[in-house]
């Protein structure tokens, strides 16, 4: 089991005890990209809370150090993109992945006060340092300034724009409303670089 320390933080697995923190961050409005996380009851956040303890290298409960409240979670989720040569060779193994992307939920009552950075930046590290990671890369809707101002302020790049990318709510009508997504990244050498540059 890994754990990250930060100033005010610790990233670390998720407990049962966790469970009224979480139904707290997950029961109110959601991004439309979480919206299918969105919980009701205590008993809903008591099985989340195991599915991603079940996870314990790359999802964190992210913890505040002076009281011990969980003020949200953050993963890192391997890409599984293999390309089509490596696809058609069924007996060959694929190397293990290289290529993450984060997701971040923090409490609202914490928005604005450095958290999303502070554990943003500690998962970044961790990924790059202690487990290997070539490429960090982030999808980010375009209408979300906050969430593009954090990756530039991590040091990714624009990558791209992908235009009615993807679907997350329906219109009135019941038709799928898509959304344009901005893709961001950043490489390990990238990331050394700039921990380089600030000692």
């Amino acid at each position: 089991m890994s754990t990250i320390e930060t100033e005010r933080l610790v990233l670390r697995p998720f407990r049962e005890s966790d469970a009224a923190d979480v139904l707290e961050y997950l029961s109110g409005p959601l991004p439309h990209c979480f919206a299918n996380l969105k919980l009701d009851t205590l008993d809903e956040a008591r099985a989340e809370v195991v599915k991603r303890g079940a996870n314990p290298e790359y999802c964190f409960a992210i913890e505040l150090k002076e009281s011990g409240k969980v003020i949200g979670e953050i993963e890192a989720e391997p890409s599984t993109y293999a390309p089509p040569r490596l696809r058609s060779k069924e007996t060959t193994p694929l190397p293990p992945p290289d290529t993450f992307s984060p997701s971040l939920i923090l409490n609202a009552m914490y928005h604005g006060k450095g958290f999303a950075y502070e554990a943003t930046y500690a998962l970044f590290n961790y990924l790059f340092t202690r487990k290997g990671v070539r490429r960090i890369f982030a999808y980010v809707d375009d209408y979300n300034a906050r969430s593009q101002h954090l990756c530039e302020k991590l040091g990714m790049r624009r990558e791209g724009l992908f235009t009615e990318y993807v679907s997350f709510v329906r219109d009135a009508g019941g038709n799928p409303v898509y959304e344009n997504t901005l893709q961001y990244a950043i490489l390990k050498e990238e990331w050394m670089n700039r921990l380089k540059s600030k000692t």
